[in-house]
């Protein structure tokens, strides 16, 4: 079987090889978010601004056929990826927009610009930062091989901000432009219609007026999988006790990281906790929220935009940071909410917030580190320096 798999790969990549040579089509453009799963994120931005303020581009997105619904529902035009048709459109177009790693043995053909928006602003160690790799299927040296081999690909990257600009250049050994532009994906914090967006998401999906909205979004764990690419999180937060105590004024959405496998089943909680694990844009679930619960994710650094409390449920600190990932920086000096444990503490921590000044301070330096760029204008930044200075 693996012989199989191997041939295949080579036949394809000769024939992506052969399809290159052919004239590239200047105004093609291909998305893709979260391996093809996901209509999210900063490549969601660019290809909306695109759409809207340069309609002379054609542009395609690159789609895991198992998500295929999800697209269709949106009505964006796709092409399923390792397809006939996936190749001659990534063969022959003129920008790659992605914000996760493409196969390293797909050829990036020479006429190819590669944007590569990344996904986050760093807290857990990247690439070669990391001391130790504990994903499954892999080992510390062959990760970051490969990593360096995709990386060389990159024409540009966009970065967040100075922090992530540092990081990413060493992180990813990488030489080539970085764009430090702020993210296209947090425009939509600054857009005169986000308050207009957050209540049509409501009425949308019937979640109740009344009630203020509790987000939580951790990330996944390095050391818990099911199989190689299928990631388990076992949900920490007790549900039962959040419910008897703050189910009066609040519900809860949960909405996990994209590499966790597990689907909740919710129904003893209904009309208190609601899955959006499988919503594409966490963007919409962070405008409607009127708190952040989250660990080690990098959405505390999107959120910061609204200034609006966090919390952070760490009930693993010490192994996250000292054996499965390590970080960039003291999280509990630096965070802009409490660090806490347990879902007592969590709920101490929520009826006590706006009573603690402390973390109004320490939002207020958060954010000046960490979303200075951030504007409403990224995309608009992004794209000139990209797509219209290389037409």
């Amino acid at each position: 079987m693996p012989f199989i798999k191997n041939l295949l790969i080579l036949i394809y990549k000769y024939l992506f090889q052969v399809v290159s040579f052919l004239p590239a089509r200047k105004n093609l453009i291909i998305f893709e978010s979260f391996l093809g799963k996901q209509y999210s994120d900063n490549p969601r931005a660019i290809y909306e601004y695109l759409k809207v303020h340069h309609p002379e581009y054609e542009l395609i997105w690159s789609i895991d056929p198992r998500f295929e619904k999800g697209f269709q529902e949106i009505g964006v035009p796709y092409a399923h990826r390792f397809s006939i048709k996936w190749l001659f459109i990534m063969a022959r177009s003129r920008y790659w927009v992605t914000n996760s790693r493409m196969p390293i043995w797909i050829p990036k053909p020479r006429h190819t610009l590669y944007l590569q928006t990344w996904h986050g602003t760093p807290l857990k160690k990247l690439a070669f930062d990391m001391k130790d790799v504990l994903m499954p299927g892999t080992t510390n040296e062959k990760y970051k091989q490969e990593f360096y081999q995709e990386s060389r690909n990159w024409d540009y990257l966009i970065s967040p901000n100075r922090y992530s600009t540092e990081i990413f250049k060493r992180a990813f050994k990488f030489e080539k432009t970085v764009i430090e532009s702020g993210y296209p994906r947090n425009d939509i914090f600054y857009k005169p219609e986000s308050d207009e967006i957050a209540k049509k998401f409501k009425e949308t999906h019937h979640l109740p007026k009344e009630k203020k909205i509790i987000l939580y979004a951790p990330t996944w764990r390095d050391n818990q999988y099911h199989q190689v690419g299928k990631y388990k999180l076992e949900l920490q937060l007790d549900l039962s006790i959040l419910q008897k105590e703050l189910g009066g004024e609040y519900i809860i959405i949960l909405r996990m990281h994209y590499l966790v496998a597990e689907n909740f089943n919710l129904d003893t909680f209904k009309g208190f906790a609601y899955d959006f694990s499988k919503y594409e844009d966490i963007q919409e679930l962070y405008l409607i929220s009127d708190l952040l619960i989250t660990d080690y994710s990098s959405v505390f650094f999107d959120y910061a935009n609204l200034k609006r409390p966090m919390i952070f449920f760490t009930y693993d600190l010490d192994e996250y940071k000292e054996d499965i990932r390590g970080f960039y920086f003291n999280l509990a000096e630096k965070a802009p909410g409490p660090l806490v444990k347990t879902t007592e503490e969590v709920i101490e921590a929520i009826k006590g917030y706006e009573h603690n000044q402390i973390f109004s301070r320490k939002m207020a330096e958060f954010y000046q580190q960490f979303c200075y760029l951030e504007d409403g204008h990224a995309t608009e930044r992004v794209v000139k320096e990209v797509i219209l200075k290389n037409k």
